[in-house]
């Protein structure tokens, strides 16, 4: 009795190993080695177990089937699924009953590697005296482990090779591999790393290559009708960023809508309304290449209704383009007061623009003609007013003539019979000579939010200002603490995996809604987050306003790419602009022209930093009535 319970139990688990291969999903039998080794392992056992009697034929029924029966609930406590296999007809008393249809049993269960039960039953049930090498269920079961053993570490190898096309295919998609990468590749996979290791380190590899040119933000910026999609247009087309059949297309709707001149502008200005109308309201965006950076267009408005949506621009550039135009009239308009020449040069210094390039346009104009006395009334008028904002000619100011509609002066110099004064560098080539800019590589990340929208997911839009992002990491949106994770990463379009500092970026995140998101939020790292506030200190200079400015007096502050609607708490001094020396009373209000330190109070949270610890994040300007009248920088975040 207490030998029939040891079979019952060793029987069990001789019929549990079988069950583990038949369940374990992960024995996968696509290596034609493992199946060998498995098939001969059970013939060997098929062979020696002797062929049984007829007389043995009922008790191995009867053993079998309480057997069988104990065991399936044991399998099915064990959290396997039933899968039709052999297991399933050693259970019935007619798979049992002929000597022949015990074979093909075996056979099957041979197949599928391990020993049958019945045939492990029946060694079991014979006579020790027979001699067999199956005699014991023990010697059963270790011929039946070492292929399930030869299974795994085979099957470990195929499992990590059936998903390696999926994740080199995903790589190829995102980069070219050069020939080095495929020898990394190959090193890497003999030594049998899990797959998604060697993509990660080929993507970066791509990547660094990828990133190899500097990114240089560029705005455009000046008075309504001066050229400035034009000339952003013409750059495009000159770069090969936009074919010629899309531009013969705008040219033949421009010519339907009699506004032929208009076409190249058409390459930035993408909504209709802009297109019927001729005039930018959002900042269009596109890029170009040269050998050495990669140039991204901020296409500002120039309209002074949309100096908001210019100011957005500005805070993301690193150099400026003030475009005026050479046509008669139309330079005094925009410089005069209420042009929006002085106002956007202004803003793009506020802004903390490195270089400013002026661009003479128009300079083909019947009216012009590439006469130089024009070009010099121009830059005479304009440079005084731009030294005074703090532009040095010797240094971050450059003065150079073009015409955005014919494409003269902006890739290729200005052909010497047009125009015999001017013999400098044309526009394109002189950006990609001027020098590297310092960026805060090594700081946390921080990028505010210029724009958004819905694309399976929500996707920010913004220039990265510090540090580096990656796929997959974990950032938070501020104000509101919103934990996401990047999904995707676009620089200008192409796909990346990381992004540095200077990059106009699309970042795809995971974790928020859309609605949730505001243009002046700002996206940075989890454990290093910017600073947030509503009240706070700042020195301001008053430019332009007709009367005096009190505690309480209220206007829109914009910093970096927010726009909130302060009040002023308290004057707290004023500074004397030569000397830098604080006043030792209190100022009851200050006027044009004064510097004053003053308390300042949001209407909600924003983010912010110490103008002298982060400049960029730092800086802002007040508008009211559609004018901007003061300047200012943040010395101190109080709540």
């Amino acid at each position: 009795m207490a030998a029939q319970e040891n079979t019952e139990i060793t029987t069990k688990f001789s019929k549990l190993n079988v069950n583990a291969v038949e369940f374990v999903p992960s024995f996968n039998y696509s290596s034609a080695a493992s199946a060998a080794a498995v098939a001969a392992a059970a013939a060997a056992v098929v062979v020696n177990a002797p062929p049984p009697s007829s007389q043995q034929q009922p008790s191995q029924q009867q053993q079998a089937t309480p057997v069988d029966n104990a065991t399936v609930p044991t399998a099915i406590e064990a959290g396997s699924a039933p899968v039709s296999g052999s297991a399933t007809p050693a259970t019935t008393p007619d798979s049992t009953g002929s000597a022949g249809s015990t074979n093909a049993l075996n056979a099957t269960v041979a197949a599928a590697g391990g020993a049958p039960p019945s045939s492990a039953a029946a060694s079991n049930s014979a006579s020790p005296a027979q001699g067999s090498p199956v005699t014991t269920p023990s010697t059963a079961t270790a011929a039946v482990l070492p292929p399930i053993e030869n299974i795994n570490a085979a099957d470990k190898v195929t499992a990590n090779n059936e998903t390696d096309p999926a994740d080199s295919w995903d790589v190829e998609e995102d980069a070219i591999i050069t020939p080095e990468d495929e020898e990394v590749e190959d090193a890497e996979f003999v030594e049998g790393e899990a797959t998604p290791k060697v993509s990660k380190k080929k993507v970066v590899k791509v990547e660094e290559n990828r990133s190899k040119r500097e990114h240089v933000n560029v705005v455009f910026i000046g008075h309504v009708d001066a050229g400035k999609s034009t000339i952003g247009g013409q750059i495009m087309s000159l770069t090969g960023m936009v074919d010629k059949r899309t531009l013969e297309k705008y040219e033949r709707e421009a010519r339907e809508k009699s506004r032929e001149s208009w076409y190249l502008s058409w390459a930035l200005d993408t909504n209709q309304e802009e297109r019927d109308k001729g005039k930018t309201v959002e900042v269009g965006r596109a890029f170009f290449e040269t050998d050495r950076k990669h140039f991204t267009i901020l296409d500002a408005p120039g309209h002074k209704s949309f100096v908001p949506n210019m100011i957005g621009g500005a805070a993301q550039a690193d150099l400026a383009v003030l475009v005026i135009s050479a046509r008669k009239g139309e330079f005094e308009t925009g410089f005069d007061r209420g042009g929006q020449t002085r106002e956007h040069a202004m803003l793009a210094k506020t802004a903390g623009v490195k270089h400013l390039v002026v661009l003479v346009n128009k300079m083909d104009d019947p009216t012009v003609n590439w006469d130089q006395t024009r070009y010099n009334e121009c830059k005479d008028k304009i440079l005084p007013y731009l030294k005074k904002l703090g532009f040095n000619p010797a240094k971050d100011l450059t003065f150079m003539p073009c015409s955005g509609l014919s494409g003269y002066g902006l890739k290729d110099q200005v052909p010497e019979e047009l125009c015999t004064w001017y013999r400098g560098p044309a526009f394109i080539p002189f950006i990609d000579e001027l020098p590297s800019l310092n960026r805060k590589t090594d700081g946390p990340f921080i990028m505010p939010i210029v724009d958004k929208y819905k694309d399976m997911g929500t996707v920010v839009m913004g220039k990265v200002e510090s540090g580096m992002a990656r796929k997959g990491q974990n950032l938070l949106v501020m104000p509101n603490r919103t934990q996401v994770a990047v999904d995707q990463l676009f620089s200008d379009d192409y796909e990346v995996t990381s992004v540095g500092p200077g990059e106009n970026v699309k970042i795809k995140l995971k974790g928020i809604e859309e609605e949730d998101v505001s243009p002046g939020f700002v996206l940075c790292d989890a454990t290093n987050p910017i600073k947030t506030g509503k009240v706070f200190d700042a020195q301001v200079v008053i430019l332009e306003h007709k009367s005096i400015i009190c505690a309480g007096y209220s206007a829109v502050m914009h910093i970096h790419c927010a726009a909130e609607e302060v009040t002023v708490k308290a004057l707290i001094c004023l500074v004397d602009k030569k000397t830098g020396e604080k006043s030792k009373t209190r100022p009851r209000f200050v006027k044009q022209d004064q510097v004053a330190i003053m308390r300042i109070e949001c209407y909600g949270m924003i983010c912010l930093e110490q103008f002298k610890l982060f400049p960029q994040m730092g800086r802002f300007t007040l508008r009211d009535e559609n004018k901007t009248i003061a300047i200012g920088k943040v010395l101190k975040v109080i709540e």
